[in-house]
């Protein structure tokens, strides 16, 4: 499915953007804090550092769904949050990753690589709808803004 496709249709409903990484974080936070932190012995990542990794979703969680019940006027700002929040915990699980190379599995590898490979796609689709959402709302970028019809 090409990015375009998936900017445009999220641009349709944008909050629906919100939902989505929401219950991506709900997700990362119970596969990070339950999943991962039970088989360290397989992923090769203290379970102390995942419970951590673990509790910084739900609180992107919090930030999702508080972003989804804002009106569709004032949505840019907090995708391109959750965006720049989302990169930060990929450049941190990258980093936590390198502290624990001596112990990090393939397992350990591979799911930290899919996971950023998911967010990164979803922070790239947030970026665009914000700033589309940001032109629109804009009237210097849009000449039709502010005129009855």
């Amino acid at each position: 499915m090409p990015l375009n496709y998936l900017v445009a249709k999220a641009e349709l409903n944008p909050k629906k953007l919100f939902l989505i990484d929401g219950i991506g974080a709900i997700m990362s936070a119970l596969l990070l804090g339950v999943v991962l932190a039970n088989l360290e012995r397989i992923f090769g990542i203290p379970s102390s550092t995942l419970y951590f990794l673990a509790i910084l979703p739900i609180f992107f969680a919090i930030y999702d769904f508080y972003g989804y019940r804002k009106g569709n006027d004032k949505l840019s700002p907090y995708l391109t949050g959750i965006a720049v929040i989302n990169l930060l915990y990929c450049c941190l699980s990258i980093g936590v990753a390198f502290r624990h190379i001596g112990t990090i599995t393939n397992f350990g590898w591979t799911y930290i690589l899919i996971e950023i490979l998911i967010v990164t796609i979803l922070v790239i689709v947030e970026l665009k709808v914000a700033k589309r959402l940001a032109n629109h709302n804009n009237p210097a970028h849009n000449p039709m803004a502010g005129v009855d019809h």
